[in-house]
């Protein structure tokens, strides 16, 4: 399964209170941007790039570009991405007043873009939503040969659909194709050297980079990294441990709280949470929404793990797991819509669908089933709520049209001025070991931890995180590699 997506700070308070506006009315250059108002005090454009790098001459596409403008003396443009794959960099720079901070913001151009086949930028599309609901909610960990059929099912017309739909694209939708675009994007906004703020899968985007054109970095922020040498599998497995590290750490937290719906101590609670999950797989959990979806494991386990994402949204798993140990699934159903960008009227972004076509364009993933089910009874042992789950999400893409990169992601990026990769280290979905092995792979690799909970770590909470941060985008000065941020109290 992709990292999933920290659309917009990836929380579900922060998503519910997040908004986009379309971006219309602008042109597309080739060697430049037009820029056209498009509300709040942000401009949008349309930058043409090819296809196909290897063809610079042939077809092109569009890039959908958006930029809030620096409100002092400028240094130059901060281009920024949330991560993923699949997730809107036009959607994320909406909201630049809230995750970059003031005074970067003062000396820079805030600039966000769709990486090609998300959102605004040729949008690969696999499933009508009806379909993407049932693809959702098939059994993640199957334990029945009829689950697992029907998982392996759902994962061969997931692919073919996407092959259906959008062949043209899934051939050029890897990291590297989106990197070349950044630098064609760099150079139209007239910037000698990228400086750049990338989250979770944006870390593996700007570590592209970083690899490509070591020459043209200025400075790049990597927070809460992907390590992305590591075979996909194994990468599934790590990442499910993150989520049961996330899912221990608020329930110690919520055992001393006055509104914890588990008694006793964190250790009985997850026996609970386990459960739960086991109850979901045999009988679905109510839905008030009316929509006709089956509240089973699936969805439930997608609204646990949403709001790990952010400590802030811990009260609100509080309250679904409340109600869902009374039998209602309704709340989890809303948080899980939130991390898969389904909207209310049952549509969806195409966040899932591009994530899923980047992941399997990245890497090679074994065709055979057997493999998946071998690396999730093995995640079992160490990630028993949701190893295999995780493991098994990326089933598509051994039933893949295109053949990933055989070749890796080692990224070391020889000569490149020095790199800040930030890493939390209770974060649940990119576990801190993967920032500091990003950040020893690159030559010029600096590594900042900060002891805490949630998914990344600038303008989370930590003073400490953001001044470094701040500092380094304007100054470039580089903090000490090694340097901890204390926890938050």
């Amino acid at each position: 399964m992709p990292t999933w997506s920290d659309v917009l700070r990836t929380a579900a308070a922060t998503a519910l209170a997040l908004s986009v506006t379309a971006c219309s009315g602008a042109g597309r250059t080739a060697s430049g941007l037009d820029w056209a108002d498009c509300g709040d005090g942000f401009q949008c454009a349309e930058l043409a790039v090819p296809l196909d790098h290897d063809e610079a001459d042939g077809e092109k596409i569009g890039i959908s570009v958006i930029r809030l403008p620096a409100s002092g003396e400028r240094i130059g443009s901060l281009l920024v991405n949330p991560g993923g794959p699949g997730a809107s960099g036009v959607e994320y720079a909406r909201s630049a007043r809230s995750v970059v901070g003031e005074a970067v913001r003062e000396r820079f151009d805030v600039v966000g873009f769709d990486p090609r086949g998300v959102g605004g930028s040729e949008p690969v599309r696999c499933l009508p939503p009806e379909s993407l609901d049932d693809f959702v909610g098939l059994d993640g960990s199957p334990d029945s040969p009829g689950e697992a059929t029907a998982l392996e099912e759902g994962a061969r017309r997931f692919a073919a659909g996407c092959q259906a739909r959008s062949g043209r694209l899934l051939p050029h939708v890897g990291t590297a194709d989106a990197a070349r675009d950044m630098d064609l994007l760099r150079a139209a906004l007239g910037d000698d050297r990228l400086t750049y703020l990338g989250k979770s899968y944006g870390t593996q985007l700007g570590a592209a980079y970083a690899d490509l054109f070591p020459g043209r970095v200025r400075a790049l922020v990597l927070d809460g990294a992907v390590d992305p040498s590591l075979p996909p599998l194994e990468m599934s497995a790590a990442q499910a441990r993150g989520f049961e590290t996330a899912l221990d750490a608020f329930l110690a937290d919520c055992v001393k709280a006055e509104d914890c719906p588990f008694g006793g101590s964190a250790a009985s609670a997850r026996k609970e949470v386990a459960a739960l999950l086991r109850r979901a797989d045999r009988e679905p959990l109510k839905n008030a929404l009316g929509d006709g979806r089956s509240i089973g494991e699936a969805w439930t386990t997608l609204g646990i793990v949403t709001p790990l994402y952010d400590r802030e949204s811990w009260p609100v798993l509080r309250s679904a797991l409340a109600e869902a140990l009374e039998g209602d699934g309704t709340t989890l159903l809303r948080l899980a819509d939130i991390l898969l960008d389904r909207r209310e009227d049952g549509t969806y972004a195409n966040q899932t669908e591009a994530g899923l076509a980047v992941t399997c364009a990245d890497a090679v993933f074994p065709g055979d089933s057997r493999a998946y089910a071998e690396a999730a009874r093995e995640s079992a042992g160490t990630a028993p709520l949701f190893g295999p789950f995780v493991v098994w999400g990326s089933l598509p893409c051994a039933y893949w049209p295109v053949e990933g990169e055989a070749s890796g992601q080692k990224f070391d990026a020889p000569g490149a001025p020095p790199i800040m990769v930030v890493g939390t280290t209770r974060d649940p979905a990119t576990p801190y070991e993967w920032s500091e092995a990003l950040a020893g792979r690159l030559s010029s690799g600096v590594l900042v931890g900060f002891e805490g909970d949630g998914h990344t770590a600038y303008l989370t909470g930590s003073d400490c995180v953001d001044r470094l941060v701040d500092t380094y985008l304007i100054t470039l000065a580089v903090p000490e590699d090694g340097t901890r941020c204390p926890e938050i109290e």
